[in-house]
């Protein structure tokens, strides 16, 4: 048993200071997460056993730990041979070890039902605690379905990749009892325009040989990665394994990148200097083959800036529970209580709406399919764009605490970009969007038919509904792209909240964010059921 810190100093007694968290059940004090993964059909049993683990004391101060000592690039050993290696901190393979065996990766491809969203609230949590260290197992998670464009391929990799451990051993696969994926795409010239890369395939043998660089590369210490280069037929996918049964693969890691946030996370820039890969998919359907991993990393992002929300509303909930100022209690006084309420219908929307696209993820109908293709890029673009929006809220709610390393809430400021850059950044979200509406009839009827199916039931719904068609009967122009995914992914949340959260959730919801009921400040708002709102806290 810990011994109290001593709050009597010889200056001064140390009073009204809220208490040292210490541990949370990160499942049982979620009644949102609760409601929605029983919607989504997600494994609760799984879901309470990763919450509980993530939540302790002991897993969170991995997670400091993780932060607070970055991966560390070593190139060369003592006698200036290359190493190409990231050294990580014992608490990053800790947090690995916990949230591998938890199935964070795997669990959506064991043939059980719920599992894409079992997977999704998995990311959500796991992203509270500790947000680097999901970056390699989403991508694991995603480049599954992936390999399957090359048989051969994935019946070495695929059992692999859903081993429920980590194997953070430097050995080729055969010798492995478990692996990650991760992915190099974009180079210097093109960024997002990848049908720039000027990364050259050269045929040998069975096999193919590349020469030339990645700007991007995240997870640099991955047993593999997805990447693509120029080859005679055009852009093709390519499997780099990180290690060979004799050697090292060609990849020199160049520099790590120094990023705002996502700091035990190592991404880098590398060189393939004639590595030896492995086609993936046909020559020239190279952005078709990997746009299955993208695809799956889309749901991940989707999800995640919902976890950060909860992580940044549950500091600031704590701490107006027992703090007070000028006589009052903070969490007694109308404007804390005004502001936090409309956080609470940021955060709701986006775990709603995100478990949602997962549900549809683990659907086996065409509908679901262009429903899920449609819809993973709204929740995308939305749910990040309000997630800094609300993390700056409740950072501002502890005053000068809130931006001091003793809290999380920096971890978590600095984190709050991120998802909304990965991935495709805003304004490719939204051109992809426009272009997945053209492209695919079925995702407009699909995207139709659930707006359509909760008409009735709040008639400032049915008028923002007709308002927004009315406004764009067809698609808009490029110019008016990102007015049109707000509204549709606003309407699409509404229809999900109006379908499954308490009444004062979805009435709040929808006078506020589609009947125009408030400011463009968050607590500019009149009429919420504060109450209620703020038992959906936990």
């Amino acid at each position: 048993m810990k011994s109290p810190a001593r709050g009597t100093l010889p200056t001064h007694d140390v009073l009204n200071q809220p208490p040292v968290r210490g541990g949370t059940d990160l499942w049982l004090s979620d009644p949102v997460l609760q409601d929605a993964a029983k919607t989504a059909g997600a494994r609760a049993l799984e879901l309470a056993a990763y919450g509980k683990t993530l939540g302790t004391e002991e897993t969170r101060e991995l997670g400091r730990e993780a932060n607070r000592h970055p991966p560390e690039l070593r190139l060369f050993d003592p006698g200036g041979r290359r190493l190409d290696e990231v050294r990580f901190h014992p608490a990053y393979h800790q947090m690995m070890q916990i949230s591998q065996s938890a199935g964070y990766a795997a669990l959506a491809w064991d043939r059980q039902p719920g599992g894409h969203a079992t997977h999704a609230a998995m990311v959500y949590l796991a992203g509270q605690v500790e947000p680097g260290h999901c970056c390699p197992m989403t991508m694991t998670y995603a480049a599954i379905p992936a390999l399957a464009a090359n048989e051969h391929i994935a019946s070495l990799w695929q059992p692999k990749l859903m081993a429920r451990h980590y194997d953070p051993s430097k050995k080729p696969i055969g010798q492995k009892t478990s692996v990650t994926l991760g992915m190099a795409m974009t180079e210097k010239q093109g960024g997002s325009d990848i049908r720039a890369n000027t990364t050259i395939a050269t045929r040998d043998g069975d096999h193919w040989r590349l020469r030339g660089h990645k700007w991007f590369c995240s997870a640099p210490m991955s047993d593999g990665f997805l990447t693509l280069a120029q080859a005679p037929g055009g852009l093709t996918c390519f499997l780099v394994p990180r290690w060979l049964e004799s050697e090292r693969n060609a990849i020199h890691l160049m520099r790590l990148k120094d990023k705002l946030g996502n700091k035990s996370n190592a991404s880098s820039e590398i060189e393939y200097h004639d590595a030896l890969v492995y086609q993936l998919g046909e020559e020239g359907a190279g952005v078709r083959t990997i746009l299955e991993m993208v695809h799956h990393t889309r749901l991940d992002t989707a999800m995640a800036p919902a976890g950060l929300m909860r992580a940044a509303l549950s500091e600031a909930h704590h701490w107006v529970e027992h703090r007070s100022a000028f006589q009052r209690r903070l969490i007694d006084q109308p404007l804390m209580r005004a502001v936090l309420s409309d956080l609470v219908l940021d955060w709701e929307g986006a775990v709603t709406l995100g478990m949602r696209v997962a549900q549809a993820f683990d659907g086996q109908t065409p509908e679901d399919k262009a429903f899920a293709r449609i819809s993973v890029a709204l929740a995308k673009f939305l749910n990040n764009k309000r997630c800094p929006v609300v993390v700056v809220e409740a950072m501002e709610v502890l005053g000068g605490m809130g931006y001091v390393e003793d809290t999380p809430l920096p971890l978590i400021y600095r984190e709050a970009p991120l998802n909304s850059i990965w991935e495709g950044s805003g304004n490719v979200i939204c051109l992809d969007i426009l272009r997945t509406l053209t492209r695919e009839p079925q995702a407009a009827e699909v995207l139709g038919a659930e707006l359509d199916a909760v008409r009735g039931t709040d008639r400032r719904y049915d008028a923002a509904l007709t308002a927004h068609r009315s406004r764009w009967p067809g698609l808009p122009p490029e110019a008016e792209a990102r007015w049109y995914a707000e509204r549709t992914a606003l309407l699409l949340t509404a229809s999900q909240l109006l379908r499954h959260a308490p009444g004062a959730v979805a009435d709040g919801f929808v006078a506020t964010r589609l009947s125009g009921d408030g400011g463009r400040i968050p607590g500019s708002v009149a009429g919420l059921d504060t109450d209620a709102l703020l038992a959906r806290l936990g």
